[in-house]
């Protein structure tokens, strides 16, 4: 029974190798790019696409603003917390907007509402001075598809990007945004 066990173990061993193409060290540089350009919702995973509708009924991608350091941002003109953090928003948004950064040229937001009434929407990017032009829903609340793939939970919340879709930060609210981008200027 032992030897049976044993030619088990080895058998599953030498698949498991022959599956990890048979390396047995640490990841090669293409292996961390490869690891780097996954989807997902970490640290260093490439952004999951978005494209939903603008207050005029056309459609922007997230990947169209590709190239710029963008804030992903969650939110609704119903929520008191987010109304709150917005001016701190639009003062980092006028004072990196045109910033060279490190794996991006300027800074803008993509606003991701969660509002369920076009008109509370619109009314609340004016009243809020959220003077960038990516202003995004699909008017259904905590329904929102964008919201449901990024796992968005509660609101404000954030998610910021390289210019290469790369997540770079989560949640940054208040002084945490401004010192995030800080770090992403480049020094002349």
């Amino acid at each position: 029974m032992k030897l049976n066990l044993q030619i088990v173990l080895i058998t599953i061993v030498a698949i498991c190798a022959s599956c990890a193409g048979g390396k047995k060290s640490g990841a090669t540089k293409t292996e961390e790019t490869t690891v780097a350009s996954v989807e997902g919702l970490n640290l260093g995973n490439r952004a999951p696409e978005i494209e939903m509708m603008d207050p005029a009924g056309q459609p922007i991608k997230l990947s169209s603003l590709k190239g710029k350091v963008v804030l992903i941002d969650f939110w609704a003109s119903w929520c008191r917390p987010c109304r709150v953090e917005n001016p701190n928003v639009v003062a980092v948004h006028n004072k990196y907007k045109d910033q060279k950064l490190k794996n991006g040229n300027g800074f803008t937001v993509y606003s991701v509402s969660l509002d369920m009434n076009k008109d509370a929407w619109q009314a609340a990017i004016g009243a809020d001075n959220l003077l960038w032009p990516n202003h995004v829903s699909d008017l259904l609340g905590w329904n929102n598809a964008a919201a449901a793939k990024y796992g968005v939970q509660g609101i404000p919340t954030n998610y910021l990007i390289d210019g290469n879709g790369i997540i770079i930060g989560k949640a940054l609210r208040g002084p945490d945004l401004e010192a995030a981008l800080e770090k992403l200027i480049i020094k002349q």
